[in-house]
């Protein structure tokens, strides 16, 4: 059996046990969502009454609430740290920004190109970079927790200013260009603008004005001790009230096409494997070191699933295909970035020679 070395028992020991056993709790989720939507007809009527401009206030709150502790976290003062790393951040931009996408446009199409709803799904999800948990997985594998939180912010902005436009490039031109039938994926720019200024911008905003206050009232001492730790949790219950609201609104579609889950589930795991092997090897030949070459790893790897479902809810619908493309995420995703995390780790004792102190 494996002796846990230092590092990783340090890291381990700071998670509470909600972030410890997150995949279980992940999994619990699903089970009532699906065990909700399954036997009792009446949530998913319930849950998909409650809206406000086709916006689902059940899912909104979720989203909401599990975005906003992240980004109210993030030490916006010490931005200079990473954008002066110009070699991190260019490859951060690059991998994110061109490759991320790309790459699930071209898995999309492999394997979906019969299933237009489900192939836009995943185009959606490969525009929404990574924010959330995956500074729980870079925790985990002993990467640069500072410079992940911020890469976070950069990808949040950059969302909110393009997210949308690369929306139209992907599931529109990109495709005419290539001859490739898109007849049948109907959107709106402003929906998806809509959905990234709410569901991205307000927590954004929120959380910058928060940290901004409060360590100026407060101070940064109180703030980092007293405040984050209590807010921290609040993005888990939001993800795992968001996913029981998910699975228990396509639980039926779920349970009743299995192949279809399978079919979505395949590119995506190709998709986690594949960035995060190319963006740790690169970030190894760039000389970053092992905690930013991790970092830069999984903050390219994963994705803002929660995001996207908002997206594909906004525009095609809560019961829709895109949407339960966007449902299939964590659940392939989560996994997925607990075992790279494990990969990480043994190639830091295989490969790394310096230390990594958390």
């Amino acid at each position: 059996m494996r002796t846990a070395q230092p590092e990783e028992e340090a890291v381990i020991s700071r998670l509470s046990l909600l972030d410890r056993f997150l995949p279980v709790w992940i999994l619990v989720a699903m089970g009532i969502g699906l065990l909700l939507g399954r036997f009792v007809p009446a949530v998913p009527d319930i849950l998909d009454a409650i809206q406000i401009d086709g916006t689902s206030l059940p899912i909104a709150l979720g989203l909401l609430l599990m975005m906003y502790p992240v980004l109210a976290k993030v030490n916006y003062q010490d931005m200079g740290r990473v954008t002066g790393d110009r070699t991190m951040l260019w490859l951060s931009l690059l991998l994110n920004w061109v490759l991320g996408p790309l790459l699930m446009f071209v898995l999309a199409w492999t394997f979906l190109a019969d299933q237009p709803a489900f192939r836009t799904g995943l185009i959606v999800i490969g525009l929404a970079r990574c924010i959330a948990m995956v500074l729980i997985w870079n925790d985990l594998a002993c990467g640069d927790r500072e410079a992940g939180a911020l890469l976070v912010a950069i990808n949040s902005v950059f969302q909110i200013l393009a997210y949308a436009l690369l929306g139209a490039f992907y599931l529109k031109i990109l495709p005419g260009w290539l001859g490739l039938d898109t007849q049948d994926v109907e959107f709106s720019m402003w929906a998806i603008t809509k959905a990234v200024l709410i569901f991205l911008g307000i927590p954004l905003v929120a959380g910058y004005l928060t940290r901004r206050i409060g360590i100026k009232r407060k101070g940064k001492q109180w703030y980092q001790d007293k405040f984050e730790p209590f807010i921290s949790p609040f993005a888990l219950y939001g993800l795992l009230f968001t996913i029981i609201v998910m699975f228990a609104l396509q639980g039926e579609a779920i349970t009743g096409d299995p192949v279809s889950v399978v079919r979505i589930a395949v590119p995506l795991l190709l998709y986690f494997i594949i960035m995060w092997s190319v963006s740790f090897a690169v970030g190894a030949k760039a000389g970053l070191g092992y905690r930013k070459t991790t970092t830069l790893a999984f903050t390219a790897a994963g994705n803002n699933f929660e995001l996207a479902i908002a997206v594909a809810i906004g525009v095609w619908g809560i019961t829709s295909g895109e949407a339960l493309a966007g449902v299939v995420g964590p659940l392939i995703e989560v996994p997925a970035l607990v075992a790279l995390v494990y990969v990480s780790l043994w190639l830091r004792r295989r490969y790394f020679k310096e230390s990594s102190p958390q």
